[in-house]
C-alpha cells in the first residue's frame, strides 16, 4: 500500500458560545490541490494512541483527517482512558447527549468546510464503537459522501428514528461474537434502512468480537481488521469518486 508523508497537529474548535473542543488532525505534508476530508470519531477511550494512529494512516492515503475529543465537557484535553478500567470512563461516556453530540459534529464539519485544503463536497466520516454511533448521527446532519460505522452501539434504539435523514451510503461492520450488539439490533437497522430506501452495506465477521479493529484490545482480530480496512478504503474511494 503506497503512503505519503504526513504532518500532525491539534486544533481548538469552538462548539457553542465559549465551549471549546480539542481535536487531533493529520494530513499530507504537501498539498498541491484540495483533498477529501475525513472525520474519525473515537471509541469510549478517547482520542488515544490507537485513534491517532488510525488518523495518521488515513492521512497517509491522501485524506485531511480530524478526530474531535468528544469528552471535552467532562475530561481534560488529551484524555485517554484505560482499556481495562471501563468504570473510569463511564462518567464521560454517560454524560454525552444527542444535542451535545450534534454541536460537536457541527463544529468538526465546519472546520473541514472552512479549510481551503479540503474538497468541501467530498467529506466522509468514520467511527468506532461509540464513534460508530456518532458516524451514523453525523450522516443524518450533513451531506457526507460516505459514512462508516464499526460496531456502533445503541444506533438501535437511540438513533434509528433518524434513518430517513441519512445523506450518504452507510458501511456497517459488526462482530458475530459481539454480545453488546445482538443480531436483533443489526436486523432492525437493516430493516429500517430498507424501509427508508437508504443505501448501505452490512458486513459481519462471524468470528470477531466487539472492538476487533483495535490492536490494543484483547478482542483484536488481525484478519478481520485487515479485511475491514481494505473494504473501508475501497468504500471511501468509490463513494468519493477517487481514482485508483
Amino acid at each position: 500500500m503506497n503512503t505519503i508523508p504526513i504532518k500532525q497537529d491539534y486544533v481548538t474548535l469552538t462548539v457553542s458560545g465559549a465551549d471549546q473542543m480539542n481535536a487531533y488532525t493529520a494530513m499530507p505534508t504537501t498539498i498541491d490541490a484540495p483533498l477529501p476530508g475525513l472525520i474519525i470519531f473515537q471509541e469510549a477511550f478517547g482520542v488515544n494512541k490507537h485513534i491517532r494512529k488510525l488518523a495518521d494512516s488515513f492521512a497517509a492515503q491522501g485524506y485531511i483527517v480530524i478526530a474531535p475529543e468528544l469528552f471535552h465537557r467532562t475530561a481534560p484535553k488529551g484524555f485517554e482512558g484505560s482499556y481495562t478500567d471501563f468504570t473510569a470512563i463511564a462518567p464521560h461516556f454517560q454524560a454525552l447527549s444527542e444535542s451535545g453530540s450534534v454541536a460537536d459534529i457541527r463544529a468538526t464539519w465546519e472546520w473541514l468546510q472552512n479549510n481551503p485544503n479540503v474538497r468541501h463536497d467530498t467529506v466522509s466520516c468514520l467511527g468506532y464503537c461509540m464513534g460508530g454511533r456518532m458516524s451514523f448521527l453525523a450522516n443524518t446532519l450533513f451531506p457526507f459522501k460516505a459514512a462508516i460505522s464499526y460496531y456502533g452501539g445503541r444506533i438501535v434504539p437511540d438513533l434509528i428514528k433518524h434513518a430517513s435523514k441519512l445523506h450518504a451510503p452507510m458501511l456497517f461492520f459488526w462482530g458475530g461474537l459481539d454480545k453488546h450488539i445482538p443480531n436483533e439490533q443489526i436486523d432492525a437497522i437493516n430493516s429500517e434502512l430498507d424501509k427508508e430506501g437508504k443505501p448501505y452495506t452490512c458486513v459481519k465477521f462471524s468470528n470477531a468480537d466487539h472492538g476487533f479493529n483495535c490492536d490494543e484490545r484483547v478482542s483484536f482480530n488481525a484478519k478481520a481488521a485487515k479485511e475491514a480496512l481494505a473494504l473501508t478504503l475501497s468504500f471511501l474511494k468509490v463513494e468519493n469518486n477517487i481514482p485508483g
